[in-house]
Protein backbone atom coordinates (compact mmCIF):
# COMPACT_ATOMS: atom_id res chain seq x y z
CA UNK A 1 0.00 0.00 0.00
CA UNK A 2 1.38 3.27 -1.28
CA UNK A 3 0.24 6.50 0.27
CA UNK A 4 1.95 8.37 -2.97
CA UNK A 5 1.36 7.13 -6.41
CA UNK A 6 3.17 7.92 -8.86
CA UNK A 7 1.87 8.33 -12.23
CA UNK A 8 3.40 8.69 -15.59
CA UNK A 9 1.78 9.99 -18.92
CA UNK A 10 2.65 9.04 -22.71
CA UNK A 11 1.31 11.40 -25.32
CA UNK A 12 2.27 11.23 -28.66
CA UNK A 13 1.55 10.83 -32.13
CA UNK A 14 1.07 7.31 -33.30
CA UNK A 15 1.72 5.74 -36.60
CA UNK A 16 -1.75 4.91 -38.18
CA UNK A 17 -2.78 1.31 -38.58
CA UNK A 18 0.99 0.11 -37.89
CA UNK A 19 0.99 -1.95 -34.51
CA UNK A 20 4.36 -3.08 -35.02
CA UNK A 21 5.44 0.72 -35.48
CA UNK A 22 3.97 1.90 -32.28
CA UNK A 23 5.19 -0.60 -30.02
CA UNK A 24 9.06 0.07 -31.33
CA UNK A 25 8.03 3.26 -31.18
CA UNK A 26 6.73 2.95 -27.60
CA UNK A 27 9.97 0.93 -26.56
CA UNK A 28 12.34 3.95 -27.30
CA UNK A 29 10.29 6.67 -25.83
CA UNK A 30 9.75 4.45 -22.39
CA UNK A 31 13.71 2.87 -22.38
CA UNK A 32 15.06 6.04 -20.49
CA UNK A 33 11.71 5.90 -18.15
CA UNK A 34 12.40 5.03 -14.57
CA UNK A 35 11.05 5.25 -10.57
CA UNK A 36 7.02 5.03 -11.75
CA UNK A 37 4.50 2.90 -10.39
CA UNK A 38 1.72 3.55 -13.50
CA UNK A 39 2.34 4.07 -16.97
CA UNK A 40 -0.71 5.36 -18.84
CA UNK A 41 -0.77 4.93 -22.84
CA UNK A 42 -3.62 6.43 -25.50
CA UNK A 43 -6.47 4.61 -26.85
CA UNK A 44 -5.74 2.32 -29.69
CA UNK A 45 -2.03 3.01 -29.15
CA UNK A 46 -0.74 0.42 -31.00
CA UNK A 47 -3.05 1.72 -34.18
CA UNK A 48 -4.87 4.90 -33.98
CA UNK A 49 -8.37 5.12 -33.82
CA UNK A 50 -9.97 3.27 -36.74
CA UNK A 51 -12.74 1.60 -37.99
CA UNK A 52 -11.00 -0.34 -40.33
CA UNK A 53 -10.57 -3.30 -37.57
CA UNK A 54 -10.40 -6.58 -39.51
CA UNK A 55 -6.66 -6.35 -40.44
CA UNK A 56 -5.78 -4.28 -37.48
CA UNK A 57 -7.47 -6.24 -34.71
CA UNK A 58 -5.45 -8.52 -32.44
CA UNK A 59 -6.62 -12.00 -30.38
CA UNK A 60 -6.86 -12.12 -26.50
CA UNK A 61 -3.18 -11.80 -25.50
CA UNK A 62 -1.69 -10.56 -29.07
CA UNK A 63 1.11 -8.37 -29.71
CA UNK A 64 0.21 -5.47 -27.89
CA UNK A 65 -0.57 -7.00 -24.67
CA UNK A 66 2.17 -9.11 -24.68
CA UNK A 67 4.32 -6.21 -25.21
CA UNK A 68 2.39 -4.11 -22.28
CA UNK A 69 3.15 -7.51 -20.31
CA UNK A 70 6.87 -7.14 -20.84
CA UNK A 71 6.64 -3.68 -20.47
CA UNK A 72 4.84 -3.69 -16.85
CA UNK A 73 7.66 -6.46 -15.95
CA UNK A 74 10.67 -4.39 -17.04
CA UNK A 75 9.71 -1.16 -15.16
CA UNK A 76 7.88 -2.63 -12.65
CA UNK A 77 5.12 -0.57 -12.77
CA UNK A 78 1.08 -1.37 -14.05
CA UNK A 79 0.42 -0.03 -17.81
CA UNK A 80 -2.75 0.87 -19.43
CA UNK A 81 -3.98 1.70 -22.75
CA UNK A 82 -6.70 0.43 -25.22
CA UNK A 83 -6.35 -2.20 -28.33
CA UNK A 84 -8.76 -3.31 -30.72
CA UNK A 85 -8.96 -6.78 -29.89
CA UNK A 86 -11.18 -9.75 -31.75
CA UNK A 87 -12.91 -12.42 -29.71
CA UNK A 88 -15.42 -15.30 -31.26
CA UNK A 89 -16.03 -12.88 -34.42
CA UNK A 90 -16.24 -9.52 -32.92
CA UNK A 91 -14.40 -6.57 -32.42
CA UNK A 92 -13.56 -4.46 -28.91
CA UNK A 93 -12.01 -1.17 -28.36
CA UNK A 94 -10.40 -2.94 -25.29
CA UNK A 95 -8.37 -1.19 -22.76
CA UNK A 96 -5.78 -3.43 -20.71
CA UNK A 97 -5.22 -2.75 -17.30
CA UNK A 98 -1.78 -4.81 -16.56
CA UNK A 99 0.33 -5.28 -13.29
CA UNK A 100 4.29 -6.00 -12.79
CA UNK A 101 3.74 -9.58 -11.83
CA UNK A 102 1.69 -9.92 -14.93
CA UNK A 103 -1.86 -10.28 -13.89
CA UNK A 104 -4.06 -8.15 -16.19
CA UNK A 105 -7.59 -6.81 -15.82
CA UNK A 106 -10.02 -5.47 -18.84
CA UNK A 107 -12.52 -3.08 -19.95
CA UNK A 108 -14.37 -2.92 -23.37
CA UNK A 109 -15.18 0.85 -23.77
CA UNK A 110 -18.93 0.92 -22.49
CA UNK A 111 -19.73 4.45 -24.50
CA UNK A 112 -18.77 3.64 -28.79
CA UNK A 113 -18.76 6.90 -30.66
CA UNK A 114 -21.03 7.09 -32.49
CA UNK A 115 -20.50 10.23 -34.97
CA UNK A 116 -17.31 8.34 -36.38
CA UNK A 117 -19.64 4.81 -36.57
CA UNK A 118 -17.52 3.23 -33.73
CA UNK A 119 -21.04 1.54 -33.06
CA UNK A 120 -21.13 -0.13 -36.05
CA UNK A 121 -18.07 -1.76 -35.95
CA UNK A 122 -17.34 -2.30 -32.05
CA UNK A 123 -19.36 -4.26 -29.58
CA UNK A 124 -20.15 -2.23 -25.94
CA UNK A 125 -18.82 -2.85 -23.04
CA UNK A 126 -21.44 -3.67 -19.97
CA UNK A 127 -19.16 -3.42 -17.02
CA UNK A 128 -17.60 -1.22 -14.89
CA UNK A 129 -14.09 -1.69 -13.69
CA UNK A 130 -12.47 -0.47 -10.59
CA UNK A 131 -9.10 -2.29 -9.67
CA UNK A 132 -7.15 -2.59 -6.78
CA UNK A 133 -3.34 -1.63 -7.14
CA UNK A 134 -0.68 -0.34 -4.42
CA UNK A 135 -4.14 0.46 -1.97
CA UNK A 136 -5.67 2.64 -4.62
CA UNK A 137 -9.34 2.10 -5.81
CA UNK A 138 -8.75 3.28 -9.84
CA UNK A 139 -11.34 3.32 -12.46
CA UNK A 140 -10.10 3.27 -16.18
CA UNK A 141 -12.48 4.46 -18.77
CA UNK A 142 -12.10 5.35 -22.48
CA UNK A 143 -12.15 8.63 -24.22
CA UNK A 144 -16.15 9.11 -25.57
CA UNK A 145 -17.27 7.96 -21.57
CA UNK A 146 -15.87 10.80 -20.78
CA UNK A 147 -19.14 12.57 -21.93
CA UNK A 148 -20.79 10.30 -19.91
CA UNK A 149 -20.77 11.48 -16.24
CA UNK A 150 -23.21 9.00 -14.55
CA UNK A 151 -21.24 5.51 -16.11
CA UNK A 152 -18.03 7.27 -14.00
CA UNK A 153 -20.25 8.80 -11.43
CA UNK A 154 -17.99 7.72 -8.27
CA UNK A 155 -20.32 5.27 -6.26
CA UNK A 156 -17.22 2.44 -5.47
CA UNK A 157 -14.92 5.22 -3.58
CA UNK A 158 -12.39 4.93 -6.15
CA UNK A 159 -9.09 7.32 -5.71
CA UNK A 160 -8.70 7.68 -9.25
CA UNK A 161 -10.61 8.00 -12.61
CA UNK A 162 -8.92 8.23 -15.92
CA UNK A 163 -9.16 8.53 -19.49
CA UNK A 164 -7.34 7.29 -22.42
CA UNK A 165 -7.92 8.64 -25.72
CA UNK A 166 -7.70 9.99 -29.23
CA UNK A 167 -9.85 13.35 -28.49
CA UNK A 168 -9.19 15.98 -31.32
CA UNK A 169 -8.49 19.13 -31.36
CA UNK A 170 -11.67 20.98 -32.80
CA UNK A 171 -13.27 19.45 -29.60
CA UNK A 172 -10.46 19.80 -27.08
CA UNK A 173 -12.20 22.36 -25.06
CA UNK A 174 -14.48 20.44 -23.86
CA UNK A 175 -11.92 17.47 -23.15
CA UNK A 176 -10.34 20.53 -20.77
CA UNK A 177 -13.96 20.97 -18.85
CA UNK A 178 -14.74 17.88 -18.68
CA UNK A 179 -11.66 16.23 -17.04
CA UNK A 180 -11.87 18.80 -14.30
CA UNK A 181 -15.95 18.46 -13.59
CA UNK A 182 -15.20 14.53 -13.38
CA UNK A 183 -12.12 14.96 -10.78
CA UNK A 184 -14.66 18.11 -8.62
CA UNK A 185 -17.60 16.29 -9.00
CA UNK A 186 -16.13 12.76 -7.76
CA UNK A 187 -13.45 14.05 -5.36
CA UNK A 188 -11.02 12.20 -7.11
CA UNK A 189 -8.26 12.50 -8.99
CA UNK A 190 -8.73 12.49 -12.65
CA UNK A 191 -6.60 12.08 -15.69
CA UNK A 192 -6.78 12.14 -19.18
CA UNK A 193 -4.38 10.88 -21.72
CA UNK A 194 -4.69 12.06 -25.27
CA UNK A 195 -2.41 11.86 -28.60
CA UNK A 196 -1.42 14.35 -30.89
CA UNK A 197 -0.09 14.53 -34.65
CA UNK A 198 -2.41 13.48 -37.82
CA UNK A 199 -4.14 10.36 -37.78
CA UNK A 200 -5.02 8.69 -41.14
CA UNK A 201 -8.42 9.93 -41.80
CA UNK A 202 -6.71 13.74 -41.62
CA UNK A 203 -7.85 14.29 -38.09
CA UNK A 204 -5.84 16.93 -36.23
CA UNK A 205 -4.81 16.08 -31.76
CA UNK A 206 -3.30 18.31 -29.70
CA UNK A 207 -2.52 16.21 -26.53
CA UNK A 208 -3.99 18.23 -23.49
CA UNK A 209 -2.87 15.63 -21.37
CA UNK A 210 -3.53 16.36 -18.09
CA UNK A 211 -3.94 15.23 -13.95
CA UNK A 212 -6.73 17.07 -11.75
CA UNK A 213 -6.78 17.18 -7.90
CA UNK A 214 -10.03 16.22 -6.33
CA UNK A 215 -10.63 20.42 -6.06
CA UNK A 216 -9.96 20.76 -9.76
CA UNK A 217 -6.53 22.03 -9.80
CA UNK A 218 -4.56 21.22 -12.66
CA UNK A 219 -1.36 19.15 -11.72
CA UNK A 220 0.35 19.43 -14.75
CA UNK A 221 0.31 21.98 -17.80
CA UNK A 222 -1.44 21.58 -20.93
CA UNK A 223 1.05 20.70 -23.70
CA UNK A 224 0.01 20.27 -27.41
CA UNK A 225 3.79 18.87 -27.23
CA UNK A 226 4.93 15.17 -29.42
CA UNK A 227 6.97 13.06 -27.22
CA UNK A 228 5.75 14.47 -24.02
CA UNK A 229 5.83 12.17 -20.43
CA UNK A 230 3.81 14.20 -18.06
CA UNK A 231 5.17 12.78 -14.89
CA UNK A 232 2.83 13.46 -11.32
CA UNK A 233 2.78 12.46 -7.74
CA UNK A 234 -0.89 11.64 -6.23
CA UNK A 235 -1.16 11.78 -2.68
CA UNK A 236 -4.02 9.45 -0.89
CA UNK A 237 -3.38 11.57 2.57
CA UNK A 238 -4.32 15.18 0.63
CA UNK A 239 -7.51 13.11 -1.32
CA UNK A 240 -8.94 11.78 2.19
CA UNK A 241 -8.40 15.28 4.05
CA UNK A 242 -10.42 17.19 1.47
CA UNK A 243 -12.94 14.15 1.16
CA UNK A 244 -13.06 14.29 5.00
CA UNK A 245 -12.98 18.06 5.54
CA UNK A 246 -16.23 18.47 2.46
CA UNK A 247 -18.02 15.33 3.07
CA UNK A 248 -19.63 15.95 -0.75
CA UNK A 249 -19.66 12.34 -1.60
CA UNK A 250 -21.80 11.51 1.62
CA UNK A 251 -24.29 12.90 -0.16
CA UNK A 252 -24.88 11.28 -3.31
CA UNK A 253 -27.65 10.34 -5.38
CA UNK A 254 -28.51 6.86 -4.59
CA UNK A 255 -29.45 4.94 -8.22
CA UNK A 256 -28.87 1.20 -10.01
CA UNK A 257 -27.63 2.01 -13.71
CA UNK A 258 -28.92 -0.23 -16.10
Amino acid sequence: MKDELRISLIQTELHWESPEANLEMFTRKLASLKDTDFIILPEMFSTGFTMNATPNAEEPNGPAFRWMRETASAKNAAVTGSVIVTEEGRYYNRLYFVFPDGKFHQYDKRHTFTLAGEHEVYEVGTSKLVIEYLGWRICPLICYDLRFPVWARNVEDYHLLLYVANWPKKRVAGWDALLRARAIENMSYCVGVNRVGLDGNGFEYTGHSAVYDVLGEALTPLNSEEDLVLHAKLSKIELEKHRNHLQFLNDRDSFTLH
